[in-house]
């Protein structure tokens, strides 16, 4: 039976071990990909920043849970971002408005 070299994967892309510059990479291109997502939903969401800022916090869980947080985290920002404007949205229709009243001149 063959063995499978120690460093196949290496040579094959896949799994690295984390070493700190790698760490340092991740967490700079997670918070370029972080700050594009806020710029295009936080006209979306009102007051509600810090809901954005949740969701992409949990995406960014979600993403490292994975293994390929750089393939995942773009795809899951954007979905967590999206269900969080959708969610504003409806508990903006379900607030009761005032009713107007305007007399009508003519």
């Amino acid at each position: 039976m063959k063995r499978i070299p120690e460093n196949y994967m290496d040579r094959m892309g896949g799994l690295r071990r984390a070493s700190p510059a790698n760490d340092e990479s991740l967490a700079s291109q997670i918070d370029s990909v972080k700050q594009e997502v806020l710029e295009k939903y936080q006209p979306n969401v009102g007051d509600n920043n810090h809901l954005l800022r949740l969701s992409l916090i949990e995406a960014d869980a979600l993403a490292r849970q994975t293994g390929y947080p750089r393939l995942f985290f773009p795809l899951l920002a954007s979905e967590k971002a999206s269900n969080a404007v959708r969610w504003q949205f409806r508990q903006q229709a379900k607030l009761p408005r005032p009713k107007l009243d305007y007399a009508l001149t003519a």
